[in-house]
């Protein structure tokens, strides 16, 4: 389908050299939605090198009416590009609907980029039904140990949005063979146990 004139005019825009100049029309389009809009918007999502214009490209999204965006991310899901897949899970998760919820799949949640396993994980735990909270509770336990501290701690506030159901998951890896994920799941219920304490405070402590 050809752009609208509208539409050509954003992507042109959204192509600019300068980051200022693609958040400024990212803006423009959030603030007047336009159907025309949707395609150009989550295209641009994929590639965006700022952090700051990929933002406002999903504010511009969730800014339109979710018939139309819901599904041309879904599609994203299934991108070669890892920020395409990143982008469509953080855009998902802001929109909250569960209609996403099958799409997010094991291979999402487990994916070997670390910046797609973590919005994986946010908009698992924000759009699962309550029912299938206990399952993806499992699931995720299988990443526990994985990465740096910042992703551990994604992960930790994934399983804090599922709340109390993930606490037998997380009792059992206790007593993995692995001392990293022994820990992480440690630090994870931590969290689901008081949000307002640091999760890894105890590995700093015996570390020091």
């Amino acid at each position: 389908m050809e752009d609208s004139t509208a539409a050509w005019k954003l992507r042109t825009a959204l192509t600019a050299a300068e980051p200022s100049a693609r958040l400024q029309a990212a803006m423009a389009a959030g603030t007047r939605p336009d159907p025309g809009y949707v395609e150009v918007l989550v295209e641009r999502c994929a590639v965006e090198p700022d952090f700051s214009v990929r933002e406002i490209l999903t504010w511009a999204l969730i800014r339109h009416d979710p018939e139309l965006t819901i599904d041309p991310l879904l599609v994203e899901l299934r991108s070669e590009t890892p920020q395409a897949r990143s982008q469509a899970l953080h855009t998902l998760s802001k929109i909250g609907d569960q209609r996403a919820w099958p799409a997010i799949t094991p291979a999402l949640l487990a994916d070997a980029h670390d910046d797609v396993a973590r919005a994986a994980w946010r908009t698992a735990a924000g759009l699962v039904p309550a029912e299938q909270r206990v399952a993806l509770a499992e699931t995720l336990t299988a990443q526990l140990g994985r990465g740096e501290r910042d992703v551990q701690l994604s992960l930790c506030r994934a399983f804090a949005t599922l709340g109390e159901v993930a606490l037998p998951a997380l009792r059992r890896s206790r007593t993995d063979p692995h001392p990293a994920v022994r820990a992480h799941a440690i630090a994870a219920e931590r969290l689901i146990r008081d949000p307002e304490e640091p999760p890894f405070a105890f590995l700093d402590t015996e570390q020091s």
